[in-house]
């Protein structure tokens, strides 16, 4: 109250400056035959539902993001791709020379081959011994080390077999194929590099850019006071199906795709005091890209009973308070401190200073004078037609 009464009396001092200027005094009644009180713009104060809004900073991520890497050593033949462009999961990227591969692929059949032929002799010789440590022609220690010799052949074959299975597989990685369907960036080798010698080389990132995430973050504080709205029942659910969010461009134009809610992280950053959320979004033209920064508009809530004037009837001071000029009944406008709380288009959110029934001036200011009356005539947000010329 005592900051109502300041802002009230300096708001007088400012009005009464403005008519000592103008050559009357404060509350001198106009003269006999005078002009009429002058017209002003009001709006009468009517409480209606209302969305509550959050705007938060965010920026866009791909939904999916694919490194592809040189999973085989060997030089680069080709490069398959335009640069930038979109590519399909499958689609063929690279190509690197087989030839060494395939040689390895014929090394590994060799080497299994000699490793079956010696498993062969060693089963024919443990046979053998079997026979023979029975009439004691042979020692047991003989027939035990035929029977070792089998096993080791045994292990021998399935050591080569398993080596040849990866000798196969490789030549089909020297096709480097998209992993997933996306935006493919620049490529990171060109032809004749040497790939995945003792790494895997990157080659070139794909992103997936339909749909895309847009990560924003909200302070704990503002998520604290609209778990205590719910509690209160001040506010509703906007809605029970998922919360309505849509995003504000660099420009200030909104995305003409709305997007749905995905989750909220349950962990606050200690260096910031936020909380991470994510939004998804539809993005059929590529018109969003990765690392772009956005606002993200989101529904949070619906105030049955909230109280909207226009943002022009607010009058702020050098301190970022706010006032009005309220019209009582003998139609003497009379300032008053308001308190508001986010914008719902181009209407402040008033928390405090106003109640239901009364009429704020929105237009006119200038014609006002400190104790005088004046004409209240309902404001409309369509400007006036203009009068035509003589």
């Amino acid at each position: 109250m005592r900051l109502a009464a300041q802002r009230s009396g300096l708001y007088g001092v400012a009005i009464g400056a403005a008519l000592a200027l103008a050559g009357c005094q404060p509350g001198e009644p106009p003269a006999a035959g005078g002009p009429p009180p002058p017209p002003v713009g009001v709006v009468k104060v009517e409480p209606r539902p209302t969305v509550i809004t959050s705007e938060l900073p965010g920026r866009l991520e791909p939904t999916r993001i694919a490194e592809v890497r040189a999973r085989v050593a060997g030089i680069v033949l080709q490069r398959a791709f335009r640069e930038g462009s979109d590519v399909k999961a499958g689609q063929l990227l690279f190509r690197i020379d087989p030839a060494p591969l395939q040689a390895d692929l014929a090394a590994a059949e060799a080497a299994l081959a000699r490793s079956e032929a010696s498993l062969a002799l060693a089963r024919v010789q443990a046979n053998r011994y079997a026979a023979l440590v029975k009439s004691s022609a042979i020692s047991q220690q003989e027939y035990d080390n035929a029977t070792a010799a089998q096993k080791l052949g045994e292990a021998e074959v399935a050591a080569q077999r398993a080596a040849r299975a990866r000798a196969r597989l490789n030549p089909g990685y020297a096709t480097v194929a998209a992993p997933i369907s996306g935006r493919i960036g620049r490529a990171l080798v060109t032809e004749g590099a040497l790939v995945g010698q003792d790494e895997s080389t990157p080659m070139a990132r794909i992103q997936q850019l339909d749909p895309v995430y847009a990560d924003f973050t909200q302070p704990v504080s503002q998520l604290a006071r609209l778990r205590k709205a719910f509690a209160s029942g001040q506010l509703e659910r906007a809605d029970e199906g998922g919360a309505k969010v849509a995003l504000v461009l660099e420009d200030g134009s909104q995305y003409a795709h709305p997007g749905r809610m995905l989750f909220s992280d349950v962990t606050v950053d200690p260096d910031t005091g936020q909380v991470t959320l994510r939004a998804q979004f539809p993005n059929p033209d590529r018109l969003l890209l990765p690392g772009m920064y956005v606002r993200v508009r989101l529904e949070q809530g619906v105030e049955q009973q909230a109280i909207r004037i226009p943002q022009q009837a607010v009058q702020r001071s050098p301190d970022g308070g706010g006032s009005v000029l309220v019209v009582g009944a003998d139609n003497k406008p009379v300032p008053r401190a308001v308190v508001t709380d986010g914008t719902v288009g181009d209407e402040y959110i008033v928390r405090d200073g106003l109640a239901a029934g009364e009429t704020v001036v929105v237009d006119g200011f200038q014609k006002i004078r400190p104790g005088a009356t004046v004409q209240p005539v309902p404001w409309s947000k369509e400007p006036a037609a203009a009068e035509p010329r003589s």
